[in-house]
């Protein structure tokens, strides 16, 4: 998630996060499991929390309780409920994988809104956010991220062919195009850093309307995620998605990561999930586990979560 910018108001695949389902609305998606959220807060509205032991000692509780519950915030592909009512998404397979490792048998997802993770996970609602959650200083000033499983550059949809020739965000600045993305983007702050006009931006719920606005001619661009855009466009004629490119922060090339995010106490649990994270990569299991969702080669990293929050 995807993801915006310093905003965690509302995420819209995210690119990263701010994706919704194929054919489906995020909002309608978050309707449906709603429920599966509220049944799971009836249950235990509170997870174990740490002691002030060092590193906290949550790993070994989930161990004994055999159970970690997953913030998720309803986006394919990162980390949502399928039309079977089963959990998936790059993030909960690649935690289900991890945390049988770590000696914990069983994943709980808690759906929740995207701008909803960070609180969540700090009020003890859950244990880990795994929604694929871009890693920004703003965020680690909240929680400790495990190191990125993900990059993500970003692209255009367009009209075939790509009348305005437009590949980057100063192209899209120079011709002046119409230009729309998601509700909480980073992608909103790409482009005004690049000299757009934010007022003149168009926001949309997410991908697919934003697909639904270039087709129709509202706009002459959309911008999201590689990954995203690559995939919604398959569902049209009349769009593509441009080639990937990195937007520009501080006048310098900026590429995306995404993790998994601890309370700051959990130092423990976090430093042994990245020892599994660093194996799944260098076997080359990482990638072969994320490939259904879409993720290329070009997809992984051995970017880090101190790179990324900028230390």
């Amino acid at each position: 998630m995807a993801p915006p910018f310093g905003n965690d108001s509302k995420e819209a695949s995210s690119e990263a996060g701010n994706r919704g389902p194929r054919g489906t609305s995020r909002r309608s998606l978050l309707a449906g499991v709603a429920a599966l959220g509220a049944l799971g807060a009836a249950g235990c509205s509170r997870v174990a929390t740490a002691s002030g032991t060092d590193g906290g000692e949550l790993l070994d509780r989930l161990k004994a309780q055999g159970v970690v519950r997953l913030g998720i915030a309803g986006e394919i592909p990162f980390g949502y409920i399928d039309k079977d009512g089963d959990l998936t998404g790059e993030a909960p397979e690649l935690a289900k994988v991890i945390f049988k490792r770590l000696g914990v048998d069983r994943v709980q997802p808690v759906p929740t809104e995207f701008g909803s993770l960070i609180p969540g996970l700090k009020s003890q609602q859950f244990d880990v956010v795994a929604a694929g959650m871009y890693i920004n200083a703003e965020r680690c000033a909240q929680v400790i991220f495990s190191d990125p499983d993900y990059q993500m550059l970003d692209a255009f949809i367009v009209r075939k062919g790509n009348p305005k020739n437009l590949r980057d965000y100063k192209d899209v600045v120079k011709s002046k195009a119409k230009f729309a993305t998601g509700t909480g983007y980073a992608e909103i702050q790409y482009a005004v850093e690049a000299g757009y006009k934010e007022s003149d931006i168009l926001i949309v719920q997410d991908q697919v309307a934003g697909m639904n606005a270039v087709e129709a001619g509202r706009v002459d661009v959309f911008a999201g995620t590689a990954l995203t855009t690559r995939d919604v466009v398959k569902k049209s004629r009349k769009v593509e998605s441009t080639e990937p490119f990195s937007p520009l922060v501080d006048g310098k090339p900026h590429v995306d990561g995404g993790g998994f995010a601890f309370r700051p106490t959990e130092t423990k649990l976090r430093d042994a999930f990245n020892v599994e994270l660093a194996k799944m990569k260098e076997s080359g299991e990482l990638l072969r586990l994320l490939r259904p969702f879409g993720f290329t080669k070009n997809e992984m990293t051995d970017m880090t979560a101190k790179e990324l929050c900028g230390g």
